[in-house]
């Protein structure tokens, strides 16, 4: 008969100002390759990410062009402890300007959010070890958008220069 698997429930720990990307991948050199992505998708970048490594040494790998930020990756990493997952902390750049160069990693299998909300990470645990089934990302909705949400929707995106007129 199988083991049972515990269901458990992590924070993301991060300051509001940095977004993040979680995701899973399946390979020890996905941390260089995911530097190398980030940083060659926004150069000066200010990032950190780690990679919870599943097999051999299984230690959590770390690479980053900010020291707080790799801290912060590490510990969030080391909390997390499912194989083969990743996080990436970014700061004065957005998701959007990475993913999908991060997607396009070889390596990388699935992501899970890419979001500046508070995040909590659903884990489930075996005797095998930990593995993510989800993310809870942000907050519910309280209703439908109407008229007036459209329009500053609509005026959010003009500004920050992702649609013209």
């Amino acid at each position: 008969m199988a083991e049972p698997v515990a269901f458990t429930r992590v924070t993301i720990e991060k300051p509001d100002d940095v977004n993040v990307i979680l995701g899973q991948s399946h390979f020890i050199k996905t941390v260089e390759d995911l530097y190398e992505a980030v940083a060659g998708a926004v150069p000066g970048a200010k990032f950190g990410l780690a990679f919870c490594e599943a097999s051999a040494d299984r230690l959590v790998r770390v690479e980053g062009t900010d020291d707080e930020l790799k801290d912060l990756a590490a510990k969030n990493a080391l909390a997390i402890g499912a194989g083969h997952s990743f996080i990436i902390f970014l700061r004065a750049c957005y998701p959007i300007n990475v993913l999908n160069t991060v997607k396009n990693v070889q390596e990388v299998c699935t992501i899970f959010c890419a979001t500046a909300n508070p995040v909590d990470v659903v884990i489930a645990e075996s005797v095998a070890g930990r593995g993510i089934m989800g993310v809870i990302d942000g907050f519910s909705p309280v209703g439908v958008e109407g008229p007036e949400d459209v329009k500053h929707r609509t005026g959010l995106m003009r500004k920050f220069g992702y649609k013209r007129g």
